[in-house]
């Protein structure tokens, strides 16, 4: 398969926001970006896939699609499988894996299909899978539409390579850049996290600002493919614009020094460590910096994920109340799974989220419009 191939590329996102993935990939000129269920289809080449890995925020995975047809019965699936030019995908030194997923399909039995495709790849590169490859085949077949998929992304995109130091129940940076996106921050204004935890929404946004590709820092899965270019990729990325200029500063809070600690550390592997500040303060004692107002934006401890939930009532209160007379100008977010507690803090919210999966809970993101 050669560079200039067309595919189809499927950018992986969190339910509920695939909207943002698609004006995210729209704005950084993937063509013909569209919102589908669980994502964001669009088309390109091998280089565009190497380029949506590196610079599409939001995208929890790129898969680029390899093959795609009709699969009534096993026998149907062996024959197409087979007729793919494995050797021009996959190579025989890297060790790769099959997994599959059947839904309202005549083939239902999800063991079986993996075994046809195993097979298939097994007999054209003479080499059998590995169940703990890093490197995966994906089978979909859904309403007897069988897709196969290259997973080129290797680890999870929100793995950037630079949050090493975490605490409890973190966030990850591609749901913290897609709620950045909803709340209209577009790297123009400061941002402020009071419970900023391991601060990835003070990096986030910092990265956002100096137009720093949030991939530039890992390795890829693509890297170990057969139709991988050392050289071309060493080209896309040292085409990258060099860092924005901004006088703009970014905000990390948390009463947890331990949280401050890993934060600054976090921002300096990040190398935004010149834009963000990261202070050990109760949110009681906060008061907004010098300069214009921005984004307050929060992912605070909610019943279900950190601590009592009757003991957080008197938390967001007091958030709320340092909101409302303090930081007047600014726009405040907040992502909690608890209704109860957001109305606890007293802001006018003008636009709630539909329910987003976050570490096995569903949140939703309160948003209010400037502070009066």
């Amino acid at each position: 398969m050669t560079l200039d191939a067309p595919l189809e590329i499927f950018l992986s996102g969190t339910p509920g926001l695939e909207h943002l993935l698609r004006d995210e990939a729209a704005a950084l000129g993937f063509a013909n970006a569209t919102s589908v269920p669980g994502g964001v289809t669009c088309q390109g080449d091998w280089p565009e896939v190497w380029r949506a890995n590196l610079m599409v925020r939001g995208a929890g995975r790129v898969l680029a699609r390899v093959a795609q047809f009709r699969a009534m019965h096993l026998a149907q699936l062996d024959k197409r499988a087979r007729k793919l030019d494995w050797a021009a995908l996959l190579r025989a030194d890297v060790p790769y894996r099959v997994e599959a997923s059947c839904r309202k399909s005549r083939i239902y039995h999800a063991g079986a299909a993996t075994e046809r495709v195993e097979n298939a790849i097994t007999d054209a590169l003479g080499v059998k899978p590995a169940e703990k490859a890093g490197l995966a085949v994906r089978v979909r077949i859904e309403d007897d539409l069988c897709e196969i998929s290259l997973d080129t992304s290797g680890e999870g995109l929100h793995k950037r390579g630079h949050k090493q130091a975490i605490g409890k129940a973190p966030m990850r940076e591609t749901l913290a850049a897609l709620f950045l996106r909803a709340c209209g921050y577009n790297g123009s204004e400061p941002v402020l996290d009071p419970m900023c935890g391991s601060g990835t929404f003070v990096i986030e946004a910092a990265e956002i600002a100096l137009g720093l590709a949030p991939g530039r820092d890992r390795r890829f899965g693509f890297e170990d493919l057969a139709a991988f270019d050392a050289s071309a990729w060493e080209a896309t990325k040292a085409s990258l614009p060099e860092r924005n200029q901004t006088d703009l500063r970014f905000y990390g809070f948390d009463r947890d020094a331990g949280a401050v600690t890993n934060a600054t550390t976090n921002a300096d592997r990040a190398g935004v460590a010149g834009l963000t500040s990261f202070t050990h303060q109760a949110v009681a004692d906060l008061t907004p910096p010098d300069g214009p107002p921005g984004l307050v934006i929060v992912n605070p401890p909610y019943g279900a994920r950190i601590g009592n939930r009757n003991l957080l009532f008197a938390l967001y209160g007091s958030f709320g109340t340092v909101m409302k007379e303090r930081f007047k100008g600014w726009r405040v977010g907040i992502v909690t799974s608890d209704k109860g507690l957001a109305r606890a803090t007293g802001l006018h919210f003008r636009n709630v989220s539909a329910p987003i999966p976050h570490g096995g809970l569903k949140v939703q993101l309160f948003q209010t419009g400037s502070l009066k």
